[in-house]
């Protein structure tokens, strides 16, 4: 999957979606995603990268828990393994979901 097959992906959620964040002062009402790149996952073989994956993050903000808004985004991932966290951005006044996904 390439990272424009990840962001059509995500954006068939329905929410507004931006790679790493949105300008200042653009940001969108939430809820929103927000999407980077995080680390990779290579595996080597006889001393050559035999296979590789990028790890991203998907970042779900949203004003209060909504569960019906997690499931909307967890439905364009289902066929995606994710790994699922969440806290509260205190300054924010917010939750942030985390998805960690390998692509």
């Amino acid at each position: 999957m390439t990272i424009e097959e990840l962001r059509n992906l995500l954006e068939s959620s329905g929410l507004p979606v931006a790679y790493n964040s949105f300008p200042i002062g653009d940001a969108p009402a939430l809820p929103f995603i927000c999407y980077m790149y995080d680390d990779s996952n290579v595996f080597y073989a006889d001393g050559e990268a035999y296979w590789g994956s990028g790890i991203y993050m998907v970042e779900l903000y949203t004003k209060v828990k909504s569960p019906d808004v997690e499931r909307a985004v967890e439905a364009v991932l289902n066929n995606i393994p994710f790994v699922k966290s969440e806290t509260y951005l205190e300054d924010e006044k917010c939750f942030q979901i985390l998805y960690e996904i390998e692509v």
